[in-house]
């Protein structure tokens, strides 16, 4: 199994649910440009966690569902959901089906419903800060932060706790945190993106500073599949550090 068993299985979840065949054309536009997002970090750290086949295919499926939602509707926020002829008319429809897919599959997964009520909490809140992003436009490193804690911090303890739970790794789910905030500055970096490049210097070296320790954090954790995860965030934020 690899991040590619998982999408195929994605994909053949959706066929199972015989939508419409423009619906499934919309969903699978979504789910493209979703890609590669979490897939192999959910492969590697459901390998590391000891999780069975049978629990991490679904489990790592309906995270990756919920992510593209959570993708999507950051899109068609930001304008950039170019994947739709007319994104305003079908992005809201693809979303409401992704997310409500997503919790069904996992519900499916032997996750309590604790679990699956605090990653559900923690989801919702996460998506909290959008509405900052959507209203800003002069970016300072505190409003960074604020952002990027919940748009991603947040986002991905919720994806671990939900992926751990019941496994040796359940309780080290937080660490997700400093991952997702650490891959948020690369991605803003590797993309170019001025929620970043508009800060003024000392801005972005404090952010960067941030990103850094976020980093630390994560390797203090001595797990082979977030090391992996450095590996390929690292290069991208040693571009511009301090």
């Amino acid at each position: 199994m690899s991040a590619g068993a998982i999408y195929q299985e994605t994909l053949r979840m959706l066929r199972r649910q015989h939508l419409p065949a423009a619906a499934e054309r919309d969903v699978v536009a979504a789910l493209e440009a979703a890609q590669p997002g979490p897939l192999v970090l959910l492969y590697e750290a459901g390998m590391e966690a000891g999780l069975r086949r049978e629990l991490l295919l679904p489990r790592a499926v309906g995270i990756f569902l919920g992510f593209a939602a959570g993708n999507l509707a950051d899109d068609l926020c930001d304008g950039e959901c170019g994947y739709f002829e007319e994104p305003a008319r079908v992005g809201p429809y693809v979303q409401f089906l992704l997310q409500n897919l997503a919790w069904a599959t996992l519900a499916r997964t032997e996750l309590p419903g604790r679990v699956l009520a605090d990653a559900a909490t923690g989801l919702a809140l996460a998506a909290g800060p959008q509405a900052l992003e959507v209203r800003t436009r002069q970016w300072t490193a505190p409003l960074f932060q604020e952002v990027a804690e919940g748009l991603a911090g947040q986002q991905w303890a919720a994806y671990l706790r939900l992926l751990w739970a019941g496994t040796r790794l359940e309780a080290k789910a937080p660490v997700g945190h400093g991952l997702g905030i650490a891959a948020h500055v690369a991605e803003d970096i590797r993309s170019r993106d001025l929620r970043f490049f508009s800060m003024p210097g000392p801005d972005q070296r404090e952010v960067m500073r941030w990103a850094q320790a976020a980093v630390e954090r994560v390797r203090g954790q001595q797990l082979r599949c977030l090391d992996a995860a450095l590996r390929r965030i690292e290069p991208i934020l040693q571009e511009v550090m301090p």
